[in-house]
């Protein structure tokens, strides 16, 4: 299993023919489309286009390092970048949960999850994806330190994990329509232990103040 899991990290990308790869994607997410995950192959892939078996092997290692890519492919969620990390983190995860609701990414990424939980290659696939997208995720954090709005030795990898975390929850217990009052309470709640000392929030600015009109 431990050969099996290596041989997944290093061997998706290596070596391939742009055209002849790109033919393939177009071709796997065809077959996903039309037959869903369950009915997902290398064999029908490699019919629709129109390619070897071998080849797909030797550049995706198994179906899940195929699929993982194009998951990645039909992925177009991008980081807000507002100038304000509670909104970044809003319209991030608004974003996200669309793009799961409304395309196939969604399901993909739940059977994913799902395989990964008896399969180690599967597995190791999705630990590598997965510390990619929270560096990118954790650009957001780390654009925030730099305003000043986050403390400096906050770990951003680990704040990514976190909303990582909410966002699979519903995705998982089929749960993409929360409104934005609930996203923006989650993503408060987060940022509610990471905020810089001088920070702090409206309601309690608003304390303050009231305290010192009352001892004045």
């Amino acid at each position: 299993m431990a050969e099996e899991a290596d041989r997944a990290r290093k061997s998706t990308g290596a070596r391939r023919n742009p055209d002849s790869a790109d033919a393939i994607l177009d071709a796997a997410e065809a077959v996903l489309v039309e037959a869903g995950y369950s009915g997902f192959s290398i064999e029908a892939v490699a019919r629709r286009a129109r390619a070897g078996k071998p080849t797909i092997y030797r550049w995706w290692p198994s179906k899940a390092a195929l699929l993982f890519d194009v998951y990645q492919r039909l992925k177009r969620v991008e980081n807000p970048d507002s100038g304000n990390l509670e909104d970044d983190l809003v319209g991030f995860l608004k974003n996200l949960f669309s793009h799961w609701h409304e395309t196939s990414s969604g399901s993909v990424f739940r059977s994913l999850i799902a395989e990964a939980q008896s399969d180690a290659t599967v597995a190791a696939v999705l630990v590598e994806y997965t510390k990619g997208r929270h560096a990118h995720t954790g650009q957001m954090i780390e654009r925030a330190k730099a305003r000043g709005e986050v403390a400096a030795d906050v770990d951003a990898t680990l704040v990514a994990d976190l909303v990582a975390s909410f966002a699979w929850t519903h995705l998982l217990t089929n749960r993409l329509d929360e409104d934005e009052t609930t996203l923006r309470r989650a993503v408060g709640y987060v940022l509610k232990g990471i905020a810089a000392d001088d920070a702090g929030s409206v309601d309690a600015a608003a304390v303050r103040r009231r305290r010192r009109r009352i001892v004045g």
